[in-house]
């Protein structure tokens, strides 16, 4: 291989061991590719190749990233719009025979392993990484996640904890919720079982919570997977789910959901979506 085949925001270069892809830097392109900049994506972290019919007269080519293997796609877990998906390649759909072939050609050269590989395969984005949440500024230099709280959004619970640092060695995952949903956040995951978290990100010293305009995609999330690639790196694998919520604080969290509802801040439809993820977690 080694041809290339561009698409509307995103150029895939074929090598014989890799998929090397370059997002383009133009005001259409999601600003998740614009940051990441380009990507190697090893065939051993694909899982799959699938071409489908797009809007407006477009096509699809999909690699279907093997569960894993990218730290950004793990750190995500399902939450990127399909438009923000850095693995699908959209192409006008006069090159949907030109797209076929080279579909054709991937799903030749991957192998049958589907299991989760023991380290990542795609490299992480680099450290030195750093956003303005709602509450307070997250920083990351490779070893150790600041903290700085903000006295115009912190809680008072955060204020009382002070300002914080968290050494990768002393943490076993990164749980991200994406800032596009009701009560978006970056919580970090302690090793030690003894450290207990509070279920309210905006409650957790170890949390920081997104706002309109504060923890963006294309900031917080080639953050989190940064993070989660650190952890991974020094020790067990890491994890990316938070523990289950108290009963009584899911029955206070539903009822502050309600409040929201009736003032007109949260549409039928999110209340419904977080009163159903809210009674999934009892």
């Amino acid at each position: 291989m080694g041809d290339v085949l561009a698409g509307f925001h995103a150029a895939w270069e074929f090598e014989s061991d890799s998929v090397l892809i370059r997002f383009e830097r133009g005001i259409r392109t999601p600003k998740l590719f614009q940051a990441l900049g380009e990507r190697r994506i090893p065939l051993e972290a694909i899982a799959g190749v699938t071409l489908t019919p797009g809007k407006r007269g477009t096509v699809v080519l999909h690699a279907v990233p093997r569960a894993g293997a990218d730290p950004l796609m793990e750190a995500a877990a399902g939450q990127l719009k399909e438009g923000g998906d850095p693995y699908r390649l959209v192409l006008p759909a006069d090159r949907a025979t030109l797209a076929e072939y080279y579909a054709d050609e991937l799903r030749a050269a991957l192998t049958e392993d589907a299991e989760p590989p023991e380290r990542y395969l795609v490299a992480p984005p680099e450290a030195p990484l750093h956003f303005k949440a709602y509450d307070g500024k997250a920083s990351f230099d490779g070893k150790a996640v600041s903290f700085r709280w903000f006295w115009t959004g912190a809680s008072s619970a955060k204020w009382k904890a002070g300002d914080q640092s968290f050494p990768v060695t002393g943490l076993s995952g990164v749980e991200w919720r994406s800032p596009e949903v009701f009560e978006g956040h970056l919580r970090l995951l302690r090793r030690e079982p003894a450290i207990a978290q509070p279920a309210q990100a905006d409650q957790d010293p170890a949390a920081v919570v997104f706002g309109l305009g504060y923890g963006p995609v294309h900031e917080s999330l080639p953050f989190a997977a940064s993070v989660l690639a650190a952890v991974r790196a020094s020790g067990p694998t890491p994890v990316t789910a938070a523990p289950r919520r108290d009963p009584a604080d899911i029955a206070d969290r539903i009822r502050h959901l309600g409040e929201l509802h009736q003032a007109g801040l949260v549409t039928d439809e999110e209340f419904t979506t977080k009163k159903a993820e809210l009674l999934a977690e009892l």
